[in-house]
């Protein structure tokens, strides 16, 4: 198993953090990662530090109160669908290599404050989400599956799903989405090759969603959708 593997199973969402810096070594090998993923998927992710008013309060406390978080990362990328599913997908690689250094995240769509001076958007993108980043106060609790392999699965091939992608889509169980809310699935052709697919819903991100789920995904079984 990879270290990435590895943190698919470890990452949980954490919302409280201790008042602890984040090491530069780390914040380096943070932006490196950063800047990879900008240079590959046309993404323009940042990471933004020792900034305390997007979470000074909590716009939807329902959603779960953050605390001690100064740090995170502004997922901008370009406007549409297609950014919103590489936003997720890049996204999500960050948030796992943070895994990797002891670091604890979670995916914010709607309880911060967007303070726009913190970050640069450039024409023809949007701030699609924001990842808090820190030392959690705990590592987090998994969420109960809500779904099996077989909810999220169309097997065209006419054969036993193969060992490589149920183990793709057990990691994309795993993955984070808006509200636990998992409106994706997963086609199996008959030539073994993979799509992926997400359903409409009233409280959207779907198509983030979609990126982070392809994401594990791909990290899990080896494959390319």
């Amino acid at each position: 198993m990879t270290l990435l593997e590895e943190a698919i199973q470890a990452r949980h969402s954490v919302r409280q953090y201790i008042d602890k810096p984040i090491e530069a070594d780390k914040l380096q090998s943070l932006r490196d990662t950063i800047d990879l993923c900008n240079r590959e998927g046309g993404t323009h992710l940042q990471l933004i530090t020792d900034e305390p008013l997007a979470f000074s309060k909590s716009n939807a406390p329902m959603y779960g109160k953050f605390t001690n978080v100064r740090n995170y990362i502004a997922i901008v990328a370009p406007k549409g669908n297609e950014g919103s599913e590489l936003a997720g997908y890049y996204g999500e690689r960050v948030v796992l290599h943070a895994q990797t250094l002891g670091l604890n995240t979670c995916w914010v769509g709607l309880t911060f404050k967007n303070i726009k001076t913190a970050y640069t958007v450039a024409p023809g993108e949007e701030l699609k989400a924001v990842i808090a980043l820190g030392y959690g106060a705990t590592q987090g609790v998994q969420h109960p599956q809500k779904k099996s392999i077989e909810d999220v699965t169309i097997n065209k091939s006419n054969q036993p799903l193969p060992e490589w992608f149920i183990k793709g889509v057990e990691a994309a169980l795993l993955a984070p989405t808006a509200v636990n809310q998992q409106k994706f699935t997963f086609i199996l052709n008959a030539d073994q090759s993979v799509q992926a697919q997400t359903k409409f819903s009233l409280i959207g991100y779907t198509h983030l969603d979609l990126g982070i789920v392809k994401c594990h995904f791909e990290l899990a079984s080896g494959h390319k959708l």
